[in-house]
């Protein structure tokens, strides 16, 4: 008998044992792959949205240093700086959740308001420029929400991953030969038990 046979657990409730670890082993790496194929879309959803969102910041970036040249040459750099309103944006993530992972899902804007004393653009230029690098820094904003939403989830897949090939490669396997020791040693006993019934069947007094 091999050790790994003597090492099983005897008899049919041992037998039932193995059977019912390798069920839910079984069942947890079904649930695992499951978990893995959401994740992976979710992932390469993320990515879509991140090049997307690359795309446009690239674009309005650009839009916005052409409108700025032009602004500052028509009014100079003072009047860039005057431009300028105190308040600031402000930038929200917002938070979801997938199988467990935990992951930026959004990103909500408020744009900076001037107050009534503050002066606005003063010329059609810059203001072309302050509505471009408005558009850039929300790009700028989902950009960042997208990538890191796409790193943990990628992230959390190769873990997923990891579990699954312990699952299948050896978890899954080992119990499945133990359960075979089990059924082939409990078959022998068995059979051991009734030859001896029927030699003491065959030698007993009247």
């Amino acid at each position: 008998m091999s050790p790994r046979a003597r090492r099983v657990p005897a008899g049919r409730a041992g037998r039932l044992r193995l059977r019912r670890s390798l069920a839910m082993a079984v069942r947890g790496a079904d649930l695992l792959e499951r978990k893995l194929r959401l994740l992976l879309d979710q992932e390469h959803r993320a990515r879509q949205a991140a090049e997307e969102a690359g795309r446009v910041w690239r674009q309005r970036l650009a839009e916005a240093e052409t409108w700025l040249v032009r602004g500052v040459l028509l009014g100079g750099e003072r009047a860039l700086a005057q431009a300028a309103p105190a308040q600031r944006a402000r930038v929200d993530v917002q938070w979801g959740a997938l199988m467990g992972v935990r992951h930026p899902a959004a990103v909500s804007w408020t744009d900076p308001v001037r107050s009534a004393g503050e002066p606005t653009p003063s010329n059609t230029a810059l203001a072309h420029a302050e509505t471009a690098y408005r558009a850039a820094a929300r790009a700028a904003a989902e950009l960042a929400v997208h990538r890191a939403a796409a790193e943990l989830l990628a992230a959390e897949a190769v873990r997923t991953r990891q579990r699954v090939r312990a699952l299948r490669r050896h978890w899954i396997p080992r119990l499945q030969d133990e359960l075979a020791a089990a059924d082939l040693a409990l078959e022998e006993t068995e059979h051991e038990e009734a030859v001896r019934r029927r030699w003491a069947g065959g030698h007993g007094g009247p």
